[in-house]
């Protein structure tokens, strides 16, 4: 798909539902016992791969556009529904929140599963779900014995654990307290900094007994109890800070820019790309802050502007991480260095983003250094009339959602045509991206 350089974009956008808040909503609705409503919900690829999982176990649910009601069964209401020959073989597609999430509850059913998906999520890394699933009892094991899916699940009672996880990761955290449900006594899971929990309020909506202590360290500790029902919801899902964090970008680096995102979720343990782009200088503010469904929503005002570099690192990368490549794209449009460090996580996401942002980028004739743990931009000043830190090239997405929509966001500015290769991989997360993206170029 070709993209060239826009003299501004103005106008206002409303971003699709978030994809983390979709998945649990369905996934946490299948265990209540009752009707789950959402509003909002996200229906992309990723999202419709949980759906279709759920379906799979017997559990009945209608989704028509951004709306899903989910007949929900209870915690032991799950069954191999979808199985002809007794071993239930799910389908995740692209979704590793799908797999790491959906395996905590699959280690406590009474049947065995065969979890898959398509050839990049049968690459990516399940130890750091597999190891304190197994210090649990669950019997889960990788199918090729590397680690990655297939993932082969048989049904075990499961008992309390005190885990320490290397990383602060939501998918892990998430994974282990989902099994935590159905432990025989409380679950507690420690992470170095806390990661995104919307797991946390929408489990404690549903009603099971949770609790967080934030330590003096700046680490945290999440306990779980057993639970013997939830209870369905009616639930309304903000728009994805991940989606709008692409028309922040756009809006600091095009001139002459302004751009409303309305109603997108601002929780703090996502909102990180807000701190990052007003340190880096960017005209952007916070209106109409409020709660919907126990988050945090607000419409974001962004202008064009001069950005400075800035450093990226530490407790606040787990607030941020998914935003990266598009924080990338948009510091090659700022004046000075900008350093991300402490995000090694971004190796083992769709495609290995430190090492595809730095193949991009520099493509499109960025200064810009892969590290072991993040990347070195050295910026060279805003975009002018006439020429462009960043020229148009071809590009390869990897089949990488978050990096064809930065480069889509890097086009918007470069001078030249850019010509992203599988652009289509954004149905993953934003089925509408490049249309909303080019209406606000279109008034």
């Amino acid at each position: 798909m070709k993209f060239h350089r826009v003299s501004r974009l103005a106008g206002t956008v409303t971003v699709p539902g978030d994809k983390s808040i979709s998945h649990r909503a369905v996934m946490f609705g299948s265990l209540a016992r009752g009707k789950t409503e959402i509003q909002g919900f996200l229906p992309g690829a990723d999202c419709l791969s949980t759906i279709g999982c759920f379906r799979a176990m017997g559990i009945p649910i209608t989704q028509s556009g951004d709306r899903v009601t989910v007949e929900g069964r209870g915690l032991r209401g799950l069954s191999p529904a979808g199985s002809t020959s007794g071993v239930l073989h799910l389908d995740t597609g692209n979704s590793g929140t799908t797999t790491r999430l959906i395996s905590g509850i699959l280690a406590a059913q009474d049947f065995r599963t065969v979890l898959s998906g398509d050839d990049s999520l049968n690459k990516r890394p399940m130890n750091r779900i597999i190891r304190p699933l197994r210090l649990m009892g669950a019997e889960i094991r990788s199918g090729r014995g590397d680690g990655c899916p297939p993932l082969i699940i048989d049904g075990r009672p499961l008992h309390g654990i005190r885990y320490t996880s290397p990383v602060a990761s939501a998918q892990v955290k998430s994974s282990i307290l989902l099994a935590g449900l159905y432990a025989d006594g409380e679950t507690s899971v420690h992470e170095p900094a806390l990661s995104r929990d919307h797991s946390e309020r929408m489990l404690s909506a549903f009603g099971a007994e949770l609790s967080t202590r934030i330590l003096g360290d700046g680490s945290a500790e999440i306990t779980i109890h057993p639970a013997e029902e939830l209870h369905a919801q009616q639930i309304t899902v903000p728009g994805d800070i991940s989606s709008a964090a692409y028309f922040l970008a756009a809006g600091c680096i095009v001139p002459g820019s302004e751009i409303l995102i309305r109603n997108v979720g601002v929780n703090p343990t996502r909102a990180g790309i807000l701190h990052v782009l007003q340190r880096m200088g960017a005209d952007l503010t916070v209106e109409n802050a409020r709660v919907s469904s126990g988050e945090p929503v607000a419409d974001l005002h962004v202008k064009y502007g001069p950005l400075r570099g800035t450093e990226i690192g530490g407790a606040e990368i787990p607030t941020l991480i998914d935003e990266i490549p598009v924080i990338a794209a948009a510091a090659c449009f700022a004046e000075g260095t900008t350093v991300i460090r402490d995000a090694a996580e971004l190796k083992v996401k769709e495609s290995d983003r430190i090492a595809v942002m730095a193949e991009v980028l520099s493509a499109m004739g960025a200064d810009i250094t892969p590290t072991e743990d993040g990347m070195v931009i050295s910026g060279h000043g805003a975009a002018g009339a006439s020429s462009s830190p960043l020229r148009g090239a071809a590009v390869d997405s990897h089949k990488d959602h978050r990096v064809a929509m930065s480069c889509a966001v890097a086009a918007m500015a470069a001078s030249g045509e850019t010509d992203i290769r599988d652009a289509s991989c954004v149905d993953i997360s934003y089925p509408g991206f490049y249309s909303d993206l080019l209406k606000l170029a279109d008034h």
